[in-house]
């Protein structure tokens, strides 16, 4: 079982999901542990990537947010849990552009933003951890 680091893989993480699917990529080496990231927007990263980094199953793909559900339904499920009187109009947000500047904006008149960024951090955690565990990674605490 290779180890990677929870400050790597969390920064990967939010690297990856930061943009829209498949615009930014990283992969965690399951020989050694070392994350590589690449992006569409260009040669950003001055290392040398790989050149079977997207072929090889020696590397796995750090997955974006929306592919554990972090995204449009765990904001859904804080308002139900949060403000289930506003399900409706945030439900209303996720069907339009500018979705989560809308759901912030609710968040902080109803004075629960703090709180959701707490959730947030806890889900995504969470998350993580699980995919760590049904990928064979240990997760080291730095």
């Amino acid at each position: 079982m290779v180890a990677v680091k929870h400050d790597d893989l969390s920064l990967a993480f939010d690297f990856v999901s930061y943009a829209a699917p498949t615009e930014h990529n990283a992969y965690v080496s399951l020989d050694t542990g070392k994350i590589w990231w690449t992006s569409d927007s260009g040669d950003a990263f001055d290392e040398e990537i790989p050149d079977d980094l997207e072929t090889s199953d020696r590397y796995l793909a750090i997955p974006h947010k929306n592919e554990l559900d972090l995204g449009r339904r765990l904001a859904l499920r804080f308002v139900a849990q949060e403000l289930p009187a506003c399900y409706d109009q945030a439900e209303g947000f996720f069907r339009r552009q500018g979705a989560y500047a809308h759901f912030k904006d609710l968040l902080e008149r109803e004075g629960v933003l703090e709180r959701w960024y707490s959730f947030e951090a806890d889900a995504v955690d969470s998350a993580l951890r699980q995919w760590c565990a049904e990928n064979g990674l240990e997760l080291l605490e730095t």
